[in-house]
């Protein structure tokens, strides 16, 4: 009996995946509708047009066996425990990794910083901008690793003064709000010029060994606190805040935009459902990821569908601005290093041993 139990747990596992997938085919291709479309694609009721979606049985009966087929495949994961040797193995390759994630927080912030100021917009490609010596200025230093805890406390500073003054627009660019706390927490790492200067300075008999200089005051006030630990909390807020964003404000309450991708791209031949179905399911897609992310659940196995997701954008849209989704394609993937970190749901289910002690999915 117990065989046949575990045999329907599976089927409905495998069902509820391909069925999440189904919906989640939505997303990448309409990432950021603002940056693949001309103009807008009219007002349409955003109230009206969920309600129109959801209340048409076929797309009411869609969503309710996704949404219930994986509430019983994370049931039946959680019982079963698939794949426990692998997952393991998995999660503390990426523990390893935890050395690198200095560079790659410089990488995700400081190569679309160069890319912004040669294209000439000011962080998101829906800010035009002339000033672009700042941003190459600000993302080579970063890159290099030179005096970068400032860097990223001046691209900070930036940051939040293109938000104040050209909101909302600027919010398609949020996650490089988590990029710079990044920096600032985790400092330059390895590889880096200020690795370089620091072992000179301690080291006797070397010019700025014998003049005192060098020294980092912002990283000695950061070393208070439990900076590593608070990493992983500040990343999977900021973005799941960025993808709450796309799915909300840029898709469920601007669906005639996001119509417009649908219609642009020819995107019902794909997936034979109604263009509507498409924008319903990408937005509730994304405010899906996005809660999870900021509440820490399953924060690792959330931060892989992200990092599925934005790899099927950059070579599912050919005209798709690339660089302007490489800095949350690299966030997405040091989330899969720092895990959840403090204050998340992940710490409960660890206690009730419904996920591995630390958390890892």
């Amino acid at each position: 009996m117990s065989g046949i139990r575990r045999s329907v747990v599976r089927n409905a596992g495998r069902l509820g995946a391909a069925a999440v997938a189904l919906v989640a085919l939505a997303t990448p291709v309409l990432a950021h509708v603002d940056y693949v479309t001309e103009g807008s694609g009219g007002y349409v009721n955003p109230v009206a047009f969920l309600a129109s979606v959801l209340l048409r049985p076929e797309n009411a009966a869609l969503f309710a066996v996704g949404g219930g087929a994986a509430a019983v495949a994370a049931g039946g994961y959680v019982r079963l425990r698939p794949f426990e040797t692998d997952l393991t193995v998995a999660r503390r390759t990426l523990e390893s990794y935890r050395p690198y994630l200095p560079w790659m927080f410089r990488l995700s912030v400081g190569l679309p910083l160069v890319g912004a100021g040669f294209a000439g917009y000011l962080f998101s490609p829906a800010v035009p901008t002339s000033l672009r010596l700042l941003q190459v200025a600000l993302g080579f230093l970063l890159l290099f690793g030179l005096a970068t805890r400032w860097v990223a406390v001046a691209g900070l500073g930036a940051y939040l003064w293109v938000l104040a003054t050209a909101w909302p627009t600027p919010v398609l660019a949020f996650e490089y709000l988590g990029g710079f706390l990044g920096v600032v927490l985790l400092g330059s790492g390895q590889p880096s010029a200020d690795g370089m200067l620091r072992r000179l300075r301690v080291t006797d008999g070397t010019v700025l060994n014998r003049l005192g200089v060098g020294s980092d005051p912002l990283g000695a006030l950061v070393a208070r606190f439990d900076a590593p630990a608070a990493t992983g909390a500040v990343l999977r807020v900021v973005v799941g805040i960025q993808f709450v964003y796309l799915g909300v404000v840029e898709k469920l309450m601007q669906p005639g935009d996001a119509l417009q991708v649908v219609a642009k791209y020819d995107l019902t031949a794909v997936v034979p459902v109604a263009p509507e179905m498409w924008v319903a399911g990408a937005g509730l897609t994304e405010a899906a990821v996005g809660l999870l992310l900021i509440t820490g659940t399953v924060t690792r196995a959330s931060a892989a569908i992200a990092f599925l997701l934005f790899t099927t954008t950059l070579f599912g849209l050919p005209d798709d601005p690339v660089l302007a989704h490489v800095s949350l394609f690299g966030l997405t993937s040091a989330l899969l290093v720092t895990g959840s970190g403090p204050y998340a749901v992940d710490q409960w289910l660890s206690r009730r041993r419904l996920l591995r002690p630390d958390g890892g999915e």
